[in-house]
């Protein structure tokens, strides 16, 4: 029976091993590229354009007419379409004036090329998306793994003060301390387990992934993002409005609405229609041959209300174009303000965290064993020692998140 119940936990824990996934970001990237399915879905929003665009090209389809007799009531005979009998045949055409077909054309190529750049706009956005979700869950599982190597210890010492305390050997007092401080740390714990159950999730939705994935970073990955660089707004806001898709999105509206002011326009000149029939005895002649024209007259539809509507959506697009450039300003300044405080806050802990706290709390942990220290001297380190590590990889996770904003706002590389 212990042999069945040794066989079948291990296959559980190897199955749970084979449920998890350990993935640089490249290789996070690379899945993302090929598995999203927003992305694969916005795709088809460019198919569609380009097939509105082939549609925008296509003329409209000739009219053949025919007239053919029912009834002769001088022969009485019916259906006579014979040589002596009546018929006749039309075709007609619709040309287009004013340059219609030009304009809507051009503004169907505008189109396309806008649902391009929306594409990558959104392209630009899921991929911040998930290079935070990827370092959320990398800082919050070394926390976690912090957490749980203090509850394991915390947990041995439980159980060794309980035998103790039955005895009479150590007061109650010291156990529940002890209880206290385990429940302390089971609730820090349960907060990060939150915040990574919702990061894995956006994680998985982002690649399209049913396993767990397990973020894998280097120290020189993390390094990069504590290098210096110095504000220079101009320069940045350059780099945005050349490389940012929602921003040259924003030009491509204006002339897109700017098409569409001069399509309504030629809307509003009255297209020909130009056709030829032959009749063959009800005309003038017999089986005479006509060309004919017709022209609307622009007495009462002259397209004002949709002229004067495509011009207040353009007025309307190059205020919205000036609000976004404002903004963008105040986009690269607030996120590199929130890099700079970022990196400087850690650099400040860098020299002396790193090295020291583990060290520290080996030997903390080892003097308490030897009873060199007190029970609330050791709980006192343990609930400092915690904490700073969960801060020190809090601070680690906003130089990296403050930076990949500022990579994003300005939709380039800079570390």
């Amino acid at each position: 029976m212990k042999k069945l119940f040794a066989l079948l936990l291990f296959v559980l824990l190897n199955q749970a091993v084979l449920a998890q996934k350990t993935v640089t970001l490249q290789d996070c990237e690379s899945q993302f590229l090929k598995k999203n399915l927003f992305l694969l879905a916005s795709q088809y929003n460019i198919d569609a354009s380009k097939a509105l665009t082939i549609q925008a090209r296509i003329w409209d389809n000739p009219t053949i007419s025919a007239e053919l007799n029912a009834y002769n009531p001088e022969a009485n005979r019916y259906f006579d379409i014979g040589k002596d009998g009546q018929k006749a045949f039309g075709i007609e055409q619709l040309i287009y004036l004013g340059g219609k077909k030009r304009n809507e054309v051009k503004l169907a190529q505008t189109n396309e090329q806008l649902a391009e750049l929306q594409f990558n706009d959104l392209l630009r956005t899921l991929k911040l998306q998930l290079r935070k979700s990827f370092y959320t869950v990398y800082y919050n599982t070394k926390s976690l793994e912090t957490t749980d190597n203090q509850l394991a210890h915390i947990e041995d010492l439980i159980n060794s003060y309980s035998v103790q305390v039955q005895k009479g050997n150590i007061p109650l007092r010291d156990l529940v301390r002890l209880q206290s401080l385990y429940l302390n740390f089971k609730n820090e714990r349960m907060e990060v387990v939150n915040d990574n159950i919702e990061e894995q999730a956006n994680l998985k939705l982002l690649l399209n992934e049913t396993e767990t994935v397990v973020p894998k970073v280097t120290d020189a990955e993390f390094n990069k993002y504590l290098k210096t660089i110095n504000f220079d707004l101009k320069a940045f806001e350059t780099d945005a409005i050349t490389n940012r898709p929602d921003y040259l999105a924003k030009q491509k509206e204006i002339d897109a609405n700017t098409l569409n002011v001069k399509w309504q326009k030629s809307l509003s000149v009255p297209d020909v229609t130009v056709g030829a029939n032959y009749d063959q005895r009800s005309g003038a002649f017999n089986k005479e041959a006509n060309l004919t024209l017709g022209i609307p007259l622009p007495l009462w539809n002259k397209n004002k209300g949709n002229i004067k509507y495509a011009q207040t959506i353009l007025e309307q697009s190059k205020v919205d174009k000036q609000n976004f450039e404002l903004q963008l300003q105040t986009d690269i300044t607030s996120a590199w303000t929130k890099w700079d405080e970022s990196r400087k806050n850690y650099a400040v802990i860098k020299p002396t965290v790193n090295s020291d706290f583990e060290a520290v709390y080996n030997g903390i942990l080892t003097n308490f064993q030897k009873r060199n220290i007190s029970l609330l001297e050791f709980t006192d380190f343990m609930e400092s020692y915690n904490q700073a590590q969960i801060q020190l990889n809090e601070l680690k996770k906003k130089v990296v998140l403050s930076g990949e904003e500022l990579n994003s706002t300005i939709n380039k590389d800079l570390f």
